[in-house]
């Protein structure tokens, strides 16, 4: 007989996330309830759609997590038992053994639905980060000789500027979910963090190349066949025990990602002497610029190490001259007003002149999908561009302002 999805909604409280969806999770390990849980506020009408609660679920299926839609729209990712329960306990065999975690992330996404699974196949129940809850208070109600916890690069500057005692006190801080500059990781390393760095997706169950080592049974290949070329690389491919079936009643889209046994992502990267993987960059968004293959995340994280820039999204525009230009969206430092005449020479003396922006625009905050990742869709949406562009923008001249453009 077809099973049926159980769909819960966005806990409103670390009480409904004990007593409600870690019970949840605890069956859907089991194999005898599949699971969603949805997003909170406006992602969850869409998430219900891309769900199709009503229609039987796929063979095999426990858990099905909708993606943020950050490069497209929202899809249904089905995963069974085994993959999670493969995902958790190589996680907890690299990062030492068992312990007590730390929820700090949304429990519609994998990050915040590993967590909770990493507690149950270790035998712990996990503290749950309360709304606006200092980082240290709910550190000190955890039990246990070790202690973990994961967070998204945007929490980890945040907490490191707040709170980086708290930061300290835990066995290993996992960041993933976007790409986390290495002045940051430097700057948590320095301070004594143990900060583990994390790549995964919600079709490879969380997090399954860590530090750049793939977890016990995962294999990864960059290039190949279907591999096609990025920034500094080619498209990883995932395989291994991790993987989700494919997507929920996509039977084409699981065709075209899955296939010969491994998911293929739209991530391009390489792999070093030492087998470690090195990400470079998403293939979808790449800007060419002036035939130049530019990564918007390597640009954003130079623009977060200027001091009059406190965060940054950058993306591409159609242009005349160059195909594309490359934009940036910045929230200002405090006290600070970035200026293109200042970020651009920044840019091009540590990525060279094709990286640096030949657009700016001020914003207050970098708005993020609620898997944490920024929304760089949105920013790129919500910022005009053509004639008179809106205050606090400030747009290069189609010269190149004398900074040098792409070669």
């Amino acid at each position: 007989m077809p099973r049926q999805l159980t769909v819960l909604p966005a806990p409103d409280s670390p009480g409904a996330v004990l007593g409600t969806v870690l019970p949840a999770v605890r069956a859907c390990l089991d194999g005898g309830a599949p699971l969603a849980v949805l997003p909170a506020g406006p992602a969850a009408g869409a998430a219900r759609a891309a769900l199709a609660a009503d229609e039987p679920l796929e063979d095999g299926a426990d858990l099905v997590v909708v993606t943020s839609g950050s490069t497209g729209r929202s899809r249904g990712v089905l995963l069974p038992a085994p993959a999670l329960r493969a995902s958790g306990t190589a996680t907890l065999d690299r990062l030492g053994g068992p312990g007590t975690w730390l929820l700090a992330l949304p429990v519609s996404a994998i990050a915040g639905l590993q967590v909770l699974c990493r507690s149950v196949l270790a035998g712990t129940v996990p503290a749950v980060l309360g709304p606006g809850e200092d980082l240290a208070a709910a550190a000190a109600r955890m039990e246990g000789d070790r202690r973990y916890t994961a967070l998204v690069p945007t929490q980890l500057r945040r907490y490191l500027d707040r709170e980086p005692d708290a930061l300290r006190a835990f066995d290993a801080v996992l960041v993933g979910g976007a790409a986390t500059d290495p002045a940051l990781l430097a700057r948590a390393r320095a301070e004594g963090v143990a900060v583990v760095t994390t790549y995964g997706m919600t079709e490879t169950a969380g997090g399954c190349v860590y530090d750049g080592v793939p977890l016990d049974g995962v294999r990864v290949r960059v290039g190949g066949d279907g591999g096609a070329a990025g920034p500094g690389g080619g498209a990883v491919a995932i395989s291994g025990p991790v993987l989700a079936l494919g997507y929920r009643r996509d039977p084409r889209g699981t065709a075209e990602a899955f296939a010969g046994g491994e998911f293929r992502t739209r991530d391009a990267g390489t792999i070093r002497p030492d087998g470690r993987l090195t990400v470079t960059g998403r293939l979808d968004d790449v800007v060419v610029t002036g035939g130049v293959n530019v990564a918007p995340q390597a640009v954003e994280g130079v623009l977060r190490e200027h001091p009059s820039v406190a965060d940054a999204v950058v993306f591409g525009r159609p242009d005349e001259e160059w195909g594309q230009r490359v934009v940036a969206a910045v929230v200002p430092a405090p006290g600070a007003v970035p200026d293109l005449g200042a970020l651009r020479p920044w840019v091009v003396e540590r990525l060279g002149a094709p990286s640096a922006p030949r657009e700016l625009h001020l914003v207050d905050a970098v708005p993020t999908l609620h898997t944490g990742k920024p929304d760089r869709r949105g920013v790129a949406a919500a910022v005009r561009d053509g004639n008179g562009p809106p205050a606090g923008s400030r747009r290069e001249p189609a010269s190149g302002g004398g900074q040098g453009g792409p070669s």
